[in-house]
């Protein structure tokens, strides 16, 4: 028999219990009591090494399970992305036979998908020393594979023997009450951790979100600005250094410097500070390699408990296990909150808070706090005709609400496919370009959540206080799956705050899912790549056409038209040209002659690939397959993005003259209109000249200042041609209420 708390639990019983009480006073050999023959186990997970991977990015999300007799007595967090991952978990368990040795099993934690088994080994608890520390160090085996190397597991245990005086009969009874109350505590405590630990990447579990009711209490601003004299990892005598941050379950990877010992970053993201004491930000430095494992630089630390809030504090923080620098600047400061209620507390409802969020966010108050740009409040209603995820014909439905890095819960409706949450989630917009993201899981409490359905909402798309039922969609928002979902959504913005956010860089989203080698999607990204190049061959073609004479009027026409052009070009002509083509498409727009190509790229572009990677998760030797090849995978994935990048910047220079996004035309508009009156007023050798002196002492004006291009923050907000169809599968889904009785 045996028992077990976790880290401040609320218990910690130094005894064990036997089945049945004997209330006549004679014995208590059948009441909880100390046995000689028992054992505290005290075990501390220290940290794993070389561990397998498990990913296709090389990397694994271990975490540990401990079994004795078959029972599972603990469990670790997760490490996320981590080869070496440093647990420093403590576990206490109650041992009543030797003979039963400590089985350890670590596994990679997939969410939505079967965690795969990472290598298990075996601690014989009678080779201990009693009442002494001992540190253990076991090799991961796979029983299928006995000859694979799986890494290491590095454990301190210390076995005591449990002794004591018996106890009569009335304080037994009450030991025995006690630890009923305390087995229930633990049990409940073990259940709401094992839901929430399946989304530990994701959000806070929604017992916190009651506790209290705003998620986080600020923001940290971290620029990474250089690394100094690191380690040279490569023969080469230098390295190409990238750093991760950690704070929490949220995560950033900076860009890779390749082949210097002294990198400038000059990047800037940012964190929810969701303790009131701060946290601590886990930052280690790594030497890219392609083909295999990255080369380990070295790890620090940032205690944000440490640091004063509202001011800036520049960092140079050595490496640990390691050499060299790096160099942060690191801002706390105070947020405006998000949060979750129910329907009962609307804000915008309550006339006086809703006059607040208008004036705060009025055009009069446009320096102030500029990344506050907007408000946003969403009503999760119900859903209906949800798909049946469970043997019993049911489902266990939540829902999931995302904005950018922003994730909330609901409650779970149990065994019920038109569950009901009405659930109020307020979030404070720093885009008004984001993408609202509605997802609708099924829980399992024995393994990962299984997906129901999806919709995705653009901000600028909403029709305030509206009641929507939207038809969910797939993973990839390509068609759709079974069953509606009821939103009521209403956004307030500064739209002079929001322009000026257009104009600086995109908040990067800290949990996305991993790049992966498709078929599909190296296909459809050769596609795009190629018809955006065809435009330019074909224009090209036609003005060669033109030279050859082909068409003699037309080269007539063209002859003079270039004779003209040259003769009286002036530069602000450039803007204006452009000024007159989105003007002339908005006119086609509105008179019912659009011209904007509703063809899609790929009609089956995003097939379910997922059927195809559990197979491939599921047969061990096809990963090691894949693990052999990885060095060509990244090289395919490196293609496939470079692809997409390439197709969707022209796109989205395609999209703002077709007026995909109105708000972001009007702002070329409004920004081409700047451009041609500085152009036509202002000689070009000025403007040349306050650029040139603007250029030259930015550095100096600005040390830590970060580069960025305006125009390509701005494109970045663009919709690509798959955006596009991926929000309009969406909408198309959107119907009115009165129509959606038929799903009921």
């Amino acid at each position: 028999m045996l028992d077990t708390c976790k880290p401040k639990s609320a218990c910690n019983l130094p005894f064990v219990y036997n089945k049945k009480i004997n209330t006549a006073g004679t014995s208590n050999a059948d009441v909880p009591l100390a046995d000689p023959g028992m054992y505290q186990l005290d075990i501390t997970l220290r940290r794993g090494q070389s561990l397998a991977a498990r990913d296709r990015g090389g990397t694994s999300d271990p975490y540990v399970k401990f079994k004795i007799g078959g029972k599972e007595v603990f469990r670790s967090k997760i490490i996320h992305k981590n080869l070496n991952p440093i647990w420093e978990e403590k576990a206490c368990i109650l041992v009543e036979h030797l003979r039963e040795p400590l089985y350890i099993k670590v596994f990679d934690y997939d969410f939505g998908l079967q965690d795969d088994f990472m290598g298990s080994a075996f601690l014989d608890l009678t080779q201990l020393e009693l009442n002494r520390p001992t540190d253990v160090t076991l090799t991961l085996k796979d029983p299928h594979y006995p000859d694979h190397y799986l890494g290491i597991i590095l454990l301190s245990v210390i076995l005591t023997p449990k002794e004591g005086e018996h106890r009569d009969v009335q304080s037994s009874i009450h030991s025995f009450l006690h630890w009923r109350i305390c087995e229930i505590k633990t049990m409940l405590m073990r259940k709401s951790w094992k839901r929430s630990s399946k989304f530990q990447t994701q959000s806070l579990r929604l017992s916190d979100v009651h506790r209290k009711s705003h998620l986080w209490r600020g923001i940290v601003s971290i620029t990474l600005i250089e690394g100094r004299d690191l380690k040279a990892m490569d023969s080469n005598g230098l390295s190409d250094p990238y750093v991760k941050f950690r704070l929490g379950h949220q995560k950033y990877k900076s860009k890779i410097m390749p082949k210097t010992l002294n990198p400038q970053w000059r990047e800037q993201f940012d964190f929810h500070l969701y303790e009131e004491r701060g946290g601590i930000i886990d930052i280690t430095a790594w030497d890219k390699d392609a083909g295999k494992r990255d080369d380990f630089i070295g790890r620090c630390q940032v205690d944000l408990s440490a640091l004063s809030r509202e001011q800036t504090h520049k960092l140079e923080l050595q490496l640990e296990e390691g050499e060299g620098h790096l160099v942060l600047l690191v801002t706390l400061t105070a947020s405006a909150t998000v949060s979750i209620s129910d329907l009962s507390v609307n804000s915008l409802e309550d006339q006086k808070e809703r006059e607040e969020i208008l004036r705060r966010y009025s055009p009069l108050r446009i320096f102030h706090n500029l990344k506050d740009v907007g408000f946003l409040q969403v009503k999760v209603i119900r859903a209906e005709g949800l798909m049946v995820a469970d043997v019993t014909g049911k489902s266990d439905p939540f829902c999931v609400v995302e904005l950018n890095n922003d994730r909330l819960l609901t409650h779970t409706v149990y065994k019920n496919l038109n569950p009901e949450w009405n659930k109020i989630f307020t979030f404070n917009i720093k885009d008004i370009h984001s993408v609202l993201e509605v997802t609708v899981y099924d829980e399992d409490r024995d393994r990962s959540a299984d997906f129901l359905g999806k919709v995705a909402i653009p901000l600028l798309s909403i029709q305030n206080g509206e009641q929507k039922a939207y038809v969910l969609k797939n993973k990839q928002l390509t068609g759709p799956t079974k069953g509606v979902i009821y939103l009521e959504i209403d956004v307030i913005f500064n739209a002079v705050k929001a322009s000026l956010r257009t104009l600086i860089p995109k908040e990067q989203k800290y949990i996305e899912e991993e790049n992966r080698l498709s078929k599909q999607l190296l296909l459809r990204n050769f596609i795009r790549m190629k018809r955006c190049v065809m435009v330019l061959v074909n224009a090209a073609y036609y003005v060669n056409s033109c030279f050859d004479w082909d068409s003699p009027p037309r080269s007539l026409a063209a002859f003079v038209l270039f004779l003209f052009v040259v003769w009286n070009f002036e530069l602000y002509m450039i803007p204006l040209v452009l000024l007159l083509l989105l003007t002339w498409n908005y006119f086609l727009i509105i008179s019912g002659k659009d011209n904007r190509q509703r063809d899609t790229v790929v009609e089956d572009m995003l097939e379910d690939e997922e059927e195809e990677d559990d197979k491939d998760d599921k047969d061990s030797e096809k990963k090691g397959f894949i693990n052999k090849i990885y060095a060509i995978q990244e090289v395919c994935i490196s293609v496939q993005n470079i692809l997409d990048e390439v197709a969707s910047f022209g796109e989205r220079i395609k999209n703002t003259f077709n007026w995909t996004v109105p708000f972001l035309s009007w702002l070329a508009i409004v920004a081409l209109c700047v451009f041609t009156v500085i152009l036509y007023f202002i000689p070009l050798r000025y403007i040349v000249l306050v650029w040139g002196i603007n250029k030259f002492t930015k550095k100096l004006r600005s040390p830590y200042a970060i580069d960025n291009n305006e125009l390509l923050d701005f494109l970045s907000r663009v919709p690509s041609d798959v955006q596009v169809l991926q929000i309009s599968y969406s909408f198309q889904g959107a119907i009115p209420r009165t129509e959606t009785r038929s799903f009921s």
